[in-house]
């Protein structure tokens, strides 16, 4: 890195200048620090980030997030430059799903419409009819006949989940998301004894057990206006506490508690390669234009096809 030259106080005011010559914009998940959070032009959960990368009409795309979020961006603009800070930010959700291993878990059922969650490589979207987010995963699923035969992949957390609240029986790929597997069904009861006029918020890729003990579930966006419009004035949140960040800046009279994990050393639960990115790489890569996300051109042009299909059913089921 040569960002050395630039003190860390002075890195947002360099971005800022960036961006405006390079006609750049900043798109942050929820899951990033705060610092990267704050100076992003969108922040938002997969859905948002994948709405406003189609829609853009920047240069450059600066993705705070994990490589597949990139993937996705690119896939969708593919005439502008995606930019991430750091293409060792992966996601054990799409490494639970490698493509290959994915066709032939197809290929066995070819009478079955393909589902695949957003968080996935885009070698896995091309294998898939539609793609889907936490935030329209139950509204698509449910835009199918009552009988249609379903795969979904490749978070089993959230696929039951939806099996649960739909009364559907899709076949589940076998994936899971290391932060969200990783949450104290102990400590969580724990802290609503501690604190009993708490809320449990949690995401729907958490464990049923965890899931049981909620008051709300639902995707981040989901769990971010829940709180703010909740009466309640504490929270226990079970997803990754990136998102604390946001829930705070909204409801800054508010409580949030992270959830924490069965790890008793760490009170709160981080995804290690959300948080690759840092405000200093985030610097360095927009002036450098690199690391740049590559999608090979085939792969991208069948993966587009299930993404659009999910920008569309979202546009129509108004969300």
């Amino acid at each position: 890195m040569n960002s050395g030259k630039v003190s860390k106080s002075n890195w947002t005011d360099e971005i800022a200048t960036l961006k405006a010559q390079k006609n750049a914009v900043i798109m942050a998940h929820y899951y990033q620090t705060g610092d990267i959070q704050d100076i992003a032009d969108y922040v938002g959960d997969s859905l948002a980030l994948a709405q406003w990368a189609a829609r853009t009409d920047a240069d450059i795309i600066v993705l705070c997030g994990v490589h597949f979020m990139g993937e996705t961006a690119k896939i969708l603009s593919p005439e502008k430059k995606v930019l991430v800070p750091d293409l060792a930010a992966g996601c054990s959700l799409a490494d639970s799903c490698p493509a290959d291993k994915f066709e032939e878990f197809v290929r066995s059922h070819p009478d079955y419409t393909v589902i695949s969650y957003v968080n996935t490589t885009a070698a896995v979207k091309a294998l898939t009819d539609v793609v889907v987010t936490s935030t329209n995963a139950k509204q698509i699923v449910d835009s199918f006949p009552p009988d249609a035969k379903l795969i979904f992949g490749p978070d089993r957390n959230l696929g039951n989940y939806i099996n649960a609240v739909t009364g559907r029986k899709m076949l589940l790929w076998d994936g899971a998301c290391h932060v969200h597997e990783q949450f104290s069904v102990e400590k969580i009861v724990a802290l609503k004894q501690q604190y009993p006029d708490a809320e449990v918020l949690a995401h729907p890729e958490c464990k049923s057990a965890v899931l049981a003990l909620a008051d709300y579930v639902g995707s981040t966006a989901a769990l971010l206006k829940y709180s703010i419009r909740s009466s309640k004035q504490t929270f226990i949140v079970a997803t990754e506490s990136g998102i604390l960040h946001e829930m705070q800046k909204q409801s800054p009279t508010k409580t949030f508690i992270p959830a924490p994990p069965n790890d008793s050393t760490c009170a709160c639960n981080e995804c290690s390669f959300m948080r690759l990115n840092t405000i200093e790489k985030l610097y360095d890569c927009l002036r450098n234009e690199s690391p740049e996300i590559v999608v090979d051109s085939e792969v991208a042009a069948k993966a587009v096809r299930p993404i659009r299909r999910m920008l569309e059913l979202s546009d129509q089921l108004g969300l």
